[in-house]
């Protein structure tokens, strides 16, 4: 299987879009930057091109871990990528591959389906991280509800996006 480029980059683009609208004034700036200690002064200050560039990588690699997620079929091709005989079109498991695919690569490909994994992977991944790191830092359950609302409804997109299109 052939990570899709295009794909991958729509999907890494996601973080910035929901972040715009979830951590502006439009949903919960204020709130945000109350329960995060953030202050207009904080937020004009810092390399902004570097602040996005960094966060776009970062979201780059989201977007490519999330793939291994939202779609199954990445399990056999795991699964078989490093048998004898799967790097020649004649070995049996390059067959057992293209048999599969051939019968079962389309299925689950849709976008709801990577939006539950996305889902998922926010719930039971993504939320606890933030909540041990939040509990440390002494912060309140409003700036954790925050952050994590932000992740699930992300990840569920970045999924969607991942799946249906990759």
């Amino acid at each position: 299987m052939k990570p899709n480029l295009i794909a991958l980059l729509a999907a890494a683009v996601v973080p910035m879009l929901i972040g715009f609208f979830w951590y502006g004034p439009i949903l919960f700036q204020n709130i945000w930057m109350k329960e995060s200690g953030m202050t207009e002064e904080k937020m004009k200050k810092g390399n902004m091109a570097l602040i996005f560039g960094l966060s776009f990588i970062c979201s780059l690699l989201i977007a490519f871990f999330l793939q291994f997620v939202v779609i199954h079929q990445y399990g056999i091709f795991q699964t078989l990528i490093n048998e004898p005989g799967f790097q020649e079109e004649s070995g049996v498991a390059f067959n057992t591959y293209t048999e599969f695919m051939a019968a079962y690569g389309d299925r689950f490909r849709s976008f709801s389906h990577g939006l539950i994994h996305g889902i998922m992977t926010g719930l039971f991944l993504v939320t606890p991280i933030i909540t041990i790191k939040s509990l440390f830092e002494r912060k309140s359950f409003k700036y954790i509800a925050i952050n994590v609302g932000y992740w699930i409804v992300t990840l569920a997109l970045m999924g969607g996006i991942i799946c249906q299109w990759l």
